[in-house]
């Protein structure tokens, strides 16, 4: 069963006295906000018999409340949706490592925090999506957006949406970009990018794709399971305009795809850490990863899993492509550098 409510102080401070000695439960706080992860919850309360409470906010507003509740804090799990936010969350102390063997063999290093002095993990990946390019059929060549270095390309001025260039989405791939690039070099790309556009950035990046194919614009930057929902959405709208869009999976030929990833830690000050563990390896069992892969068209990072989602094998070059190998964390600590060049280059 899961108890899903809001961030309100005054709701949060009868987690810790509302459960009987007796129970067990996992307080949740959550960034995830995929219906299809209902299911997911429920089979580890029936595998285990620890109820979830859950709290649904942003990435930076659960860390904000994390930090304003201190010790006082009723958060046991904590599940966030950017590498950037999962890097602060560890910077800033708010996880305690987990020594955990299951998740040590399961989840590779790079979707992993920097291992404490004893040993222990701040955080894990679970599951990671594509930061892909979108593009007109019929007015752009592929081989013109394959790699994220041509959006700055004079060829495409005046043609690319994209969201807001301070979204966490936007300054994870940047963040890449710059450690890729170093930080001249990817200060130059955003200037070209913003000489680029089409239009002020605004929206989500399904407003994105759905603006390429309307015509307002001709090349969109969009995470990589917006596209999949399209393409297994009933809506007629959605399938016109995935026969209009097609998508590139960027710098096959080079470093790899930039992928994002969503990742699970154990609260600083939880008040119930072996529930919390246990439902980190719940998260990496086969059975978990796939909900992420056919729920919320997301790729897993568990080793061995084999999953069978057609959206996301048809995006593909055969069910297969090359993504980046530099570690997640490294994307983090670059994003107070990004701000400042966004900011100096008028990415809005």
């Amino acid at each position: 069963m899961i108890k899903k409510i809001t961030l309100a102080a005054c709701v949060l401070a009868s987690f810790a006295g509302a459960a009987s000695a007796q129970e067990q439960v996992v307080n949740l706080y959550s960034a995830r906000h995929y219906n299809t992860d209902e299911a997911l919850y429920n089979n580890f309360t029936k595998a285990t018999g620890i109820k979830i409470n859950r709290v649904d906010g942003d990435d930076a507003g659960i860390l904000a409340r994390l930090k304003a509740e201190g010790t006082a804090s009723p958060a046991d799990v904590i599940l966030l949706v950017d590498a950037a936010r999962l890097y602060r969350g560890e910077v800033d102390g708010l996880f305690q490592p987990v020594k955990s063997q299951a998740l040590n063999d399961a989840i590779p290093v790079n979707f992993r925090g920097t291992p404490a002095a004893d040993g222990g993990i701040p955080w894990f990946g679970f599951s990671t999506r594509a930061r892909i390019i979108a593009y007109d059929k019929i007015k752009v060549k592929k081989e013109d957006v394959d790699s994220y270095e041509k959006l700055a390309d004079p060829r495409n001025k005046g043609k690319i949406c994209i969201r807001s260039g301070s979204h966490p989405y936007n300054l994870s791939l940047f963040g890449a970009v710059t450690e890729h690039m170093g930080e001249a070099k990817a200060e130059e790309w955003l200037k070209g990018v913003v000489a680029n556009l089409a239009r002020d950035p605004k929206g989500g990046d399904t407003d994105q794709i759905n603006a390429v194919a309307a015509g307002e614009c001709q090349i969109a930057v969009t995470n990589s399971y917006y596209y999949a929902r399209m393409l297994r959405s009933n809506n007629p709208a959605d399938r016109a305009a995935t026969e209009r869009v097609a998508v590139v999976f960027p710098n096959q030929n080079s470093w790899g795809t930039h992928m994002n990833v969503a990742g699970g830690a154990v609260a600083k000050n939880s008040k119930n850490p072996a529930n919390a563990v246990k439902f980190l390896e719940y998260l990496a069992s086969p059975e978990a990863q796939n909900y992420f892969a056919n729920g919320n068209n997301e790729w897993p990072t568990a080793k061995g899993v084999k999953t069978n989602n057609p959206a996301l094998k048809s995006m593909t070059y055969g069910g297969e492509f090359k993504s980046e190998t530099i570690p997640v964390g490294a994307v983090g600590a670059h994003q107070g550098k990004v701000q400042q060049m966004l900011d100096r280059v008028g990415f809005k």
